[in-house]
């Protein structure tokens, strides 16, 4: 009588694992998406106008077009000058002087408010990252605690005390590692100077 085997799993079971895997990338991707997009709609339109010139600004065309702007300007007081009228600008070139002024002092006012932008985003991609790695740890010392507890009901595995193992299942504290923090960013007091000691009657 021949032995009835074992029939294959059916591929829908055995594509599951993946799928699911796929299934957590893909979300975990979409939400970073939404994260991006999000932050995206906040922005108001003049600060998307703002962001275009600076990304302008940022080219070298502006800096060719800067450059031949001062070069027109000083060509044109010199050649009035040879032709005999009055310069407009002349010499060292004040109104000249003030407008690279100002659109210094508007670039700098358009690439500052670009920055603090990003400044925000980049801080609330940090606290993200740290309550994701405040999660992981827990996760981590669940993990660890699990692992010795199997450890221990195994009957053919040696029980042995492990304190790396214990100080590790307890999760840490987010409270404490800050102020542990604090204390360290604290400047540490000058030592104080030493008194000079006077000098005795006798050695006067």
């Amino acid at each position: 009588m021949k032995s009835k085997t074992a029939a294959p799993p059916p591929a829908a079971a055995r594509a599951t694992p993946a799928a699911d895997e796929r299934d957590q990338i893909s979300q975990n991707i979409e939400a970073v998406l939404d994260f991006y997009t999000r932050e995206d709609q906040k922005v108001s339109r003049p600060q998307r106008i703002l962001e275009r010139i600076g990304a302008f600004i940022g080219q070298p065309l502006f800096i060719a077009l800067i450059l031949l702007f001062v070069a027109f300007w000083m060509l044109a007081n010199d050649m009035q000058r040879q032709l005999g009228m009055v310069e407009f600008d002349p010499a060292p070139f004040f109104w000249l002087q003030g407008i690279v002024g100002l659109g210094a002092l508007l670039t700098t006012t358009v690439v500052l408010s670009k920055q603090n932008r990003l400044a925000k985003l980049a801080e609330q991609r940090e606290h993200l990252d740290l309550k994701v790695t405040l999660l992981t740890e827990q996760k981590v010392a669940k993990l660890i605690d699990l692992l010795e507890e199997l450890r221990r009901d195994l009957p053919n595995v040696k029980n042995r005390h492990d304190p790396e193992a214990v100080a590790l299942q307890q999760s840490m504290n987010p409270e404490l590692v800050l102020a542990a923090l604090d204390e360290r960013a604290e400047p540490e007091p000058e030592p104080e100077a030493q008194p000079v000691a006077a000098a005795s009657d006798g050695d006067a």
